[in-house]
């Protein structure tokens, strides 16, 4: 005879609370005390008491998930698609974001939904899940400035919260870092430093946060005397910052000091250095961004400038989740402060 599944009534006798006061932790009821959702929880753990979800959505009208997109531009054909998958997930920033994503989600028994929308059939395909129930509302890390998935968002009514502030405005909540402070904790080392013929390599100019950075570098290297910095643009990986450091090298030969907006760049800028035989950080000083894990496993160990990826995930997560509940009904932007983490490459 197989064994009764536990019930509510099974997991109060266990914590010694009440079935409502079971109900409220299950649903997500947020006015419980900390301690008796803690002790609950523990109970349903000993019991292994398993919600029934599609009652559980009918009481909440929520499903415990959220939609976590990453959106591009354009129309891509198959191969594009798939090369676009494999982008991100070489690029160690989204697993950063998704560690953040979970690292919130998880203790409230809600959990992400992972959907790519660099074509107009998936943007389509996004909001059409949203708006049928499929998830709670989207998360959103767009990896291009011309990418109209916020917009369609946002005219849809849907809850979204975007990483990064929007090229184009559009009324919706987001999490960014004062990129340009970013860009003045680089300057302000390389000066530091004694490096007196310092260029840059940037992310494509196309986006906010890259042309932030760059502002922020020039305008701190400029008080101190140093205009005319020189500057190739590269694309956030590897390749393009190798491409981009060996541009900087054909015309600027004597370069000492370098910072690169992402770390992955900054990688590519080290390996074209020592191939042409510049020591960092002795000859050439070498400054990244994000302070991902390719800062250091890179060698030498990248000095970067620290962006809090995690916890700006976490962030763009509770702000969902406040949307989703509705205690908060106006879009908010929260900006996180850059730090400077030194090590070896300068």
């Amino acid at each position: 005879m197989s064994r009764q599944a536990p019930t509510l009534e099974d997991v109060a006798r266990e914590a010694g609370v009440s079935r409502a006061t079971v109900s409220r932790v299950v649903n997500g009821v947020r006015n419980v005390d900390p301690a008796i959702q803690d002790l609950v929880r523990r109970a349903i753990e000993r019991t292994g008491y398993a919600p029934n979800q599609a009652a559980r959505q009918l009481v909440t009208r929520r499903t415990t998930t959220v939609a976590l997109v990453v959106s591009g531009a354009g129309d891509a054909s198959d191969a594009e698609q798939n090369a676009f998958a494999t982008r991100v997930f070489a690029d160690p920033f989204f697993g950063r974001v998704v560690g953040g994503v979970v690292g919130h989600l998880r203790p409230r028994s809600m959990h992400p939904v992972l959907m790519f929308a660099e074509t107009p059939e998936a943007r389509r395909e996004v909001v059409a899940y949203l708006r049928q129930g499929g998830a709670d509302g989207a998360l959103v890390v767009s990896t291009h400035p011309e990418d109209p998935l916020p917009e369609l968002l946002a005219d849809a009514r849907l809850p979204a919260v975007l990483f990064a502030r929007p090229a184009r405005p559009v009324p919706l909540s987001h999490v960014d870092l004062a990129h340009r402070d970013g860009g003045r904790l680089a300057a302000d080392h390389l000066l530091a430093r004694g490096c007196r013929r310092i260029g840059t390599v940037t992310g494509p100019l196309a986006v906010p946060a890259s042309r932030e950075r760059l502002a922020g570098f020039r305008e701190t290297l400029a008080m101190h005397g140093h205009t005319g910095v020189p500057v190739a643009e590269g694309g956030f990986t590897v390749d393009s910052g190798m491409a981009a450091m060996t541009e900087l090298l054909a015309e600027h030969p004597d370069l000492d000091g370098v910072f690169t907006a992402n770390d992955l760049m900054a990688q590519g800028a080290v390996q074209i250095l020592r191939e042409h035989g510049r020591r960092v950080p002795r000859d050439v000083a070498v400054i990244g961004f994000d302070d991902s894990s390719v800062a250091v496993t890179c060698r030498p160990r990248l000095t970067t400038v620290r962006q809090p990826v995690e916890e700006m995930a976490a962030t763009m997560a509770r702000l969902l989740d406040d949307h989703i509940r509705g205690d908060r009904t106006e879009p908010a932007s929260v900006i996180f402060a850059p730090e400077l983490v030194v090590r070896d490459s300068a």
